[in-house]
């Protein structure tokens, strides 16, 4: 089986498809999504720096110039958010966001959190075992990043349940080709959701507070201010980009140690830290980083012109022998892990502190004393994504 980003059977298991790209070559044409897939580490790593490289390429060309169609202007709302974003933004636009960004959105900013991650932890698991068990993606896995993001950007409790599937909506546009109604809820997500911001920072200029809100409204340097579409595409990306990868690898990483059970049994608090990177790297939520080319490169050899794009594959750089020691085997105790599940250059995700914390607050409260071990109930289904990978549910019992 080859690369078939719409097959379900490679979407379950994507890595024999990943060795036969990274012995094909170090750049492979993809006739299927119009791609040039890089699977290797060394060159995913090396082209996340690559400054011929962006996730756009209007901070220097036109659509016309760069040979694309504009995208359809009903699309609009979607495209106003996700391009004012971090994740698409490029210097020195990128820059000046980030910088301001980071004034508000500090180390201070998560260990503060800290407390509130662990207690919000801990009751989730609490309902599960009250319950005997139940699906560990809805009861604990979901409602957790959703009420940090929420707590840290101090968005009432009652409005909570708007965030979930507004992010969700959003999400699909990240997909492979997605489809017309895709595109349709999208567009909503993002009209309502850019709506309910609006309306917090409004409230928030009135009456700020300790939340990010306020801390992204008093931010400041000689450059200025950051602007209200800013803002607001920062506190969805914080969002989408926060609760898609703590979801999927809480979940994925639950499933791979139920298919490792003595990595599984040897795993206690003490080794959460190694062991959540390690469950990153072993099935990464993140499976593809897609960039155009703005200047010709050559990667092994192979020449790639200006306007083509190319596929950066996290999960296959993270299973490259050339890097990683036994790369297929789970190891919760291996330190030499730079894996990329959180990008690298310019577009590290400004949120992985936070992930790191929220991961190791599940896992914790999961294997805590009292708590008694996790057991799988049925083998789970994945879900139909492949860019954003994760599993549809995962039912447990104690």
């Amino acid at each position: 089986m080859g690369f078939d980003p719409w097959d379900a059977s490679f979407v379950a298991d994507p890595y024999p498809a990943y060795r036969e790209l990274r012995e094909q070559g170090r750049a492979v044409w993809c006739e299927a999504t119009g791609q040039w897939l890089v699977p290797h580490y060394a060159d995913v790593s090396a082209l996340l720096r690559d400054r011929r490289l962006g996730r756009t390429y209007l901070h220097r060309f036109s659509h016309e110039e760069f040979g694309r169609a504009a995208p359809p202007p009903k699309h609009e709302p979607f495209h106003v958010l996700n391009d004012n974003g971090l994740l698409d933004l490029e210097d020195p636009a990128h820059g000046r966001v980030r910088r301001l960004v980071s004034k508000a959105f500090t180390p201070r900013t998560v260990e503060r959190l800290a407390p509130a991650v662990e207690r919000m932890a801990g009751e989730l698991v609490g309902r599960l075992l009250a319950d005997g068990g139940g699906d560990l993606l809805t009861v604990v896995a979901e409602p957790l990043p959703v009420a940090v993001i929420a707590e840290l950007l101090g968005v009432p409790e009652g409005d909570r349940g708007l965030l979930r599937p507004w992010s969700a909506d959003i999400c699909g546009m990240f997909e492979l080709r997605p489809d017309e109604e895709t595109a349709r809820r999208a567009v909503q997500a993002s009209t309502e959701f850019s709506a309910y911001l609006r309306e917090l920072i409004a409230r928030r200029r009135r009456q700020p507070g300790e939340d990010l809100v306020s801390g992204l409204i008093a931010a400041h340097d000689e450059e200025g201010r950051l602007s209200e579409q800013e803002m607001i595409s920062t506190c969805v990306l914080l969002l989408n980009a926060g609760h898609e990868a703590t979801v999927n690898t809480t979940v994925n990483g639950w499933w791979a140690l139920f298919r490792n059970p003595g990595q599984l049994a040897a795993l206690d608090r003490e080794k959460l830290s190694t062991a959540v990177d390690e469950l990153m790297r072993y099935d990464t939520p993140l499976q593809m980083f897609e960039r155009w080319v703005l200047d010709d490169i050559e990667i092994g050899g192979t020449a790639i012109p200006r306007g083509a794009e190319v596929a950066l594959l996290f999960g296959s750089a993270n299973r490259d022998p050339a890097r990683f020691a036994d790369p297929d085997t789970l190891d919760l105790s291996r330190t030499d892990n730079p894996h990329l599940g959180f990008g690298a250059g310019i577009h590290y995700c400004l949120g992985a502190p936070l992930a790191r914390r929220e991961l190791a607050a599940t896992f914790g409260a999961l294997l805590a004393d009292g708590v008694p071990p996790l057991k799988l109930v049925r083998e789970p289904q994945w879900q139909p994504g492949y860019v954003i990978r994760g599993l549809r549910e995962l039912i447990v019992e104690f």
